[in-house]
């Protein structure tokens, strides 16, 4: 007979990250990820002592996958801001369960915009917006955080049901908010002494 397939850490993330995706984050337990990888309680308690630290690896990779997923931009020629911005709003329509993981359960490590902006998940979103933009890291992070609470409203509410996903409007208001708020940061920047 042969040996039992070893369950390493990182499949026991997996599987929880896979029960956060399709029946939402507050549905791990040892048993549920126990099933999913076939196995007894034990080699998912071996690795995680208790539920709450398995969630929040969880919610490291949901995070890391969330990223990712933002940066999947199908033409970064036309507006990086703009496909950004439309990304997180698919994300949330299209993984509800890790949207509300990520966004509305607690997890984050940041408790405020300015832990949230200088955090080391959003250094290469931050990057390639400045780089688009061309403007100072301080301005690019007040554009991101105007940007950022107009695209998160509009992505709660349309993952709570409570709005139609019509990209062709989104794209207008995102390029208004995109445009006022590179207008402001402009307008806000001392003048340069030569």
């Amino acid at each position: 007979m042969p040996p039992k397939a070893k369950i390493t850490k990182d499949m026991v993330i997996d599987a929880a990250f896979e029960i956060a995706r399709t029946t939402g984050a507050e549905n791990i337990n040892a048993r549920t990820v126990s099933e999913k990888l076939n196995c007894s309680t034990q080699p998912v308690m071996y690795h995680f002592s208790t539920i709450e630290e398995l969630k929040k690896a969880t919610y490291e990779k949901s995070d890391h996958y969330h990223s990712e997923y933002l940066m999947n931009i199908t033409n970064p020629q036309e507006n990086v801001m703009l496909g950004i911005g439309l990304n997180y709003i698919r994300f949330a329509i299209e993984e509800p369960y890790l949207f509300r993981f990520i966004f509305q359960s607690g997890f984050a490590v940041e408790n405020s915009l300015l832990e949230m902006i200088d955090s080391e998940e959003l250094t290469p979103i931050i990057s390639v917006m400045q780089k688009a933009m061309d403007m100072s890291i301080e301005q690019t992070k007040e554009i991101f955080i105007t940007l950022a609470l107009f695209v998160h409203g509009y992505a709660s509410i349309i993952t709570n049901n409570s709005l139609e996903y019509d990209e062709e409007l989104i794209k207008m208001h995102l390029n208004r908010v995109y445009t006022g708020a590179i207008l402001a940061a402009q307008e806000e920047t001392p003048p340069r002494e030569d």
